[in-house]
């Protein structure tokens, strides 16, 4: 079967190969036992070298989709991966999966967090809601999306719940990535500023139902 491919661009050549593979072994373009074109074909496809081949292939072996045997080939092992780390699976993930995971984070983070919270988390809470909302009014993208994720990150620590506090940490890293790219100038995020204060003041007041509310909201906005 026949691999397509252009030639890669990413500072890391063989993290993109290793992509641009693991999509088409998990899209059903190989069966489980087919084996992969030889490295010297595999290295024109995508115009790369041979050490960005060896990487890609021992990367996807690394996570069981692959199974290299000496003298005979690689063969395709699974068409998902069995044994990746959480960590890579999330660097490589749609913007489209993290937001729907952090919907569902931060709802459930922001009526923990309005029975949970202590006068120490408030304080963290506002002071990046400050930050947020002076880096939207000055039209600071990085530093307004850096506030927003720091902000939504001490909601989730002041659940005092250490797992979805991790949960939402290990996400909110990609996040930040990919707002950036959604983002063209910090008008949305200055829009939705009196939203966050909102939410901030039903944490305060220790209402979880306003706030499970406010952060409805808020997941709506642009």
């Amino acid at each position: 079967m026949m691999i397509r491919g252009s030639a890669l661009r990413k500072t890391s050549l063989a993290e993109e190969l290793a992509g641009r593979l693991r999509k088409q072994i998990t899209a059903g373009k190989f069966g489980v036992g087919e084996k992969l074109p030889p490295e010297p074909e595999l290295m024109r496809i995508f115009g790369v070298g041979r050490s960005t081949v060896r990487e890609a292939v021992r990367m996807l072996a690394n996570t069981g989709l692959l199974k290299v045997q000496q003298g005979t080939g690689t063969f395709v092992e699974n068409l998902s991966a069995q044994g990746e780390p959480m960590e890579q699976r999330l660097k490589r993930a749609d913007i489209r999966d993290l937001d729907e995971v952090r919907r569902i984070l931060e709802a459930a983070i922001a009526e923990k967090a309005a029975g949970r919270r202590t006068e120490k988390d408030l304080g963290r809470m506002e002071e990046h809601l400050r930050e947020r909302g002076a880096a939207a009014a000055a039209g600071e993208l990085d530093a307004c999306i850096a506030a927003d994720i720091a902000f939504h990150t001490a909601v989730a620590e002041a659940t005092h719940n250490e797992i979805l506090a991790e949960l939402y940490r290990s996400v909110s890293v990609h996040l930040q990535r990919g707002f950036r790219r959604i983002y063209d100038d910090t008008s949305c995020l200055l829009a939705s500023q009196p939203s966050h204060e909102k939410l901030t003041g039903h944490i305060a007041a220790r209402e979880p139902r306003e706030a499970l509310r406010t952060i409805a909201l808020i997941l709506e906005e642009p």
